[in-house]
């Protein structure tokens, strides 16, 4: 049904931004780049949007949800317990606000942070030993 997914966020500073999410690892696309966003690598088939807020208000007429909200959370499945662990410490490092205190439930481990503009971030990992098969 649907191939990628392209998420957009809107940010405060363009790069305030990219300097925080580089830290982290990522990389972007500078075919979708300009002075008010870009494009956040985050898999083959996940985007990131990062947007200025004039040019992420050009594409609704809502009011943007500011810090003191929350319209979703961004879950991420990562690779393993001590990948979470890496990118959540590093984002703590960068000026992220802590979420929660890390969460370990044997089969499954998750860390989140509020990335600098006030997104939320959920990193996990899942013992895929536990995940039954559909």
């Amino acid at each position: 049904m649907f191939k990628s997914i392209f998420i957009n966020l809107p940010i405060e500073d363009l790069k305030k931004s990219v300097d925080f999410f580089s830290a982290l690892g990522f990389t972007f696309n500078a075919q979708f780049t300009d002075e008010q966003g870009t494009c956040m690598i985050i898999s083959d088939s996940i985007y990131v949007m990062l947007l200025e807020k004039a040019k992420f208000q050009s594409f609704t007429p809502k009011q943007i949800a500011d810090k003191n909200t929350v319209e979703v959370l961004l879950s991420f499945s990562c690779e393993s317990k001590e990948e979470v662990i890496r990118i959540a410490e590093k984002a703590f490092e960068l000026g992220a606000k802590r979420v929660n205190d890390p969460e370990d439930h044997g089969f499954m481990f998750s860390w989140a942070f509020e990335d600098i503009d006030g997104h939320a971030w959920d990193l996990f990992w899942m013992n895929p030993e536990h995940v039954m098969p559909n």
